[in-house]
């Protein structure tokens, strides 16, 4: 059965907002490694729309960009969304019966599974699917924007703090 994992980029006070915090050198070394670790991502529209800009080579892009263009373009995507007809390369559309879908999902693959998008992670975790977060809290105060969290969580319990870059951290917390 797949672990269900949630990797986000927050604000200081609860914000996600991925125009606002880009990661140092550092930083980025930290999400080439995720996404080269993980095979399998689920994804909900909005962040998966933004995330297809790996899909193409810039011709700007570093070393560092290409890596990680390479492990993103890898991984198996499963993309929930109403209003998409078509996803792009190595990426599944779930339209409909998404609870059930999902959880065939998590039934059926092995690993970790990570999670992106507030709106989804949000119908995850009201089904209890999600099994932990990693946190990567940036030094910004946003005061607005999507909070990751919109309701009451399970109860979850800290595992592991580790530095991102120079200026970020990681509190990872297992649910339950």
């Amino acid at each position: 059965m797949a672990r269900f994992v949630c990797s986000v980029n927050l604000s200081l006070d609860g914000y996600v907002d991925h125009d606002r915090m880009a990661p140092d050198e550092k930083g980025f070394r930290f999400w080439i490694d995720a996404v080269k670790r993980t095979p399998n991502t689920l994804y909900g529209r909005k962040v998966y729309e933004l995330m297809t800009y790996w899909q193409q080579d810039q011709a700007d892009w570093g070393d560092a960009e290409r890596e990680f263009a390479v492990a993103w373009r890898a991984q198996k995507k499963w993309v929930v969304s109403t209003t998409l007809t078509e996803v792009g390369p190595n990426a599944t559309l779930i339209s409909t019966d998404v609870e059930a879908q999902i959880r065939a999902l998590k039934s059926r693959l092995d690993g970790e599974v990570d999670v992106s998008g507030t709106v989804l992670l949000q119908s995850l975790s009201d089904w209890g699917l999600v099994d932990e977060y990693r946190l990567v809290y940036h030094p910004v105060a946003l005061g607005h924007g999507r909070p990751l969290f919109l309701g009451p969580r399970p109860p979850m319990r800290l595992t592991a703090s580790d530095r991102v870059g120079e200026n970020a951290i990681c509190l990872t917390y297992r649910v339950g």
